[in-house]
């Protein structure tokens, strides 16, 4: 079975919310010997954005969404267990989570996926995250990275928040904030002061490993 069949099946499987295609896909990148993390990076994360797109256009209603991102969970947990973590490179300690007065946490948690099957250490605070609980785990977890997700405009302003919030507790200069979101822009991250607008997971661990790397 050709690499791009395997890619598409795993793209659909999440389309479609389902697992068990879901499972198959993997089992046959497994059997050809095939880049796991790769495969959650560019396979199935393709699915979640095509709904991620959808959504945002009023084809499919938030439940469909709700199903595909359980399914996206499993496979990410899945492709985990499979790697040897403990044979990764070290690549730092990244806080995420979802600012406070915003449920979305879909494309935060394919980030955390994939930024963690890259050797990063990753701490998910999960969605409705204020901006001093992303300033305490960093300091908790001595984070060399903080991300916040912010699907609204209304919600946008706590990254703003975090930023102030860092400088405040005397660690903004001991971190590299990224920020991302649907309505987040490089203009955005400039005007507040973050580190790096982050468009996808991709996009992020390519920011965190290039930094690492200096």
């Amino acid at each position: 079975m050709s690499k791009e069949a395997i890619w598409e099946a795993a793209k659909q499987s999440i389309v479609e919310a389902d697992e068990d295609m879901a499972m198959k896909a993997l089992a046959d990148a497994e059997a050809e010997g095939l880049d796991l993390v790769d495969l959650l990076g560019t396979g199935y994360s393709a699915g979640m954005q095509e709904l991620g797109d959808q959504f945002g256009r009023g084809e499919i209603f938030l439940p469909e969404l709700i199903f595909a991102t359980e399914v996206m969970k499993v496979v990410s947990a899945e492709i985990e267990g499979k790697m040897d973590m403990s044979a990764v490179q070290n690549n730092g300690v990244l806080v995420i989570g979802t600012v406070e007065g915003d449920v979305h946490d879909i494309g935060k948690g394919i980030v955390a996926s994939l930024v963690k099957t890259n050797g990063v250490e990753v701490h998910d605070l999960g969605r409705e995250v204020p901006a001093q609980k992303f300033v305490d785990a960093a300091i908790e977890y001595n984070a060399d990275f903080v991300g916040s997700s912010a699907l609204l405009t209304t919600t946008m302003t706590v990254q703003k928040d975090i930023e102030e919030a860092l400088k405040e507790a005397g660690v903004r200069d001991k971190v590299k904030t990224m920020i991302g979101g649907a309505p987040v822009t490089t203009r955005w991250a400039d005007k507040i002061g973050a580190d790096a607008y982050c468009e996808d997971a991709s996009d992020t661990v390519n920011f965190i490993l290039d930094w690492m790397k200096k």
